[in-house]
């Protein structure tokens, strides 16, 4: 895959669950799929996420290689009442996301061949390359776009991006 490619595709995801997020409407952002998250609760997870995100590929691109890429336990984080997942509103959630993913496609569009192989060492995972990082960004907004598609029908409503 190009950089270019990656830069396409990186856009197309922070697209689609940006669309499909700010559609859910207000009185289904409780609704859940059995057992799952909230869709609140997931457009919290995500933006919470995206900013560990935009602090992981600076660190891949500008410090030695071997930096270390910090994990965290997002179910802790989903659980915390003072990060407010179950019910502060989501607007400023949605603004960071859109703002952490348009900073680091900044980023992204600059990369070169060799930053793509730029390795650092995360905490969870092991050996953590910028691709693999841009694999996983990439990824994770559409794997959550289905979370929250999936949380919504099991409120009973079907929302169309």
């Amino acid at each position: 895959m190009t950089r270019a490619d990656f830069a396409r595709d990186y856009a197309a995801s922070t697209e689609h669950f940006d669309r499909l997020a700010s559609a859910v409407p207000p009185d289904l952002l409780d609704a859940r799929e059995p057992g799952g998250w909230s869709a609140r609760q997931v457009i919290h997870h995500v933006a919470d996420s995206e900013a560990q995100s935009y602090v992981r590929l600076r660190r891949l691109v500008a410090e030695p290689s071997g930096s270390i890429v910090q994990g965290y336990d997002e179910a802790t984080w989903a659980q915390c009442q003072a990060l407010g997942y179950e019910d502060l509103p989501v607007e400023h959630a949605l603004q960071v996301f859109r703002a952490v993913r348009a900073a680091s496609l900044d980023v992204v569009g600059r990369l070169t061949d060799d930053d793509l192989e730029r390795v650092g060492h995360h905490t969870e995972s092991g050996a953590y390359s910028v691709r693999q990082w841009l694999e996983n960004y990439t990824a994770h907004p559409l794997d959550h776009a289905e979370q929250l598609q999936r949380a919504i029908a099991g409120g009973s409503v079907d929302v169309q991006p």
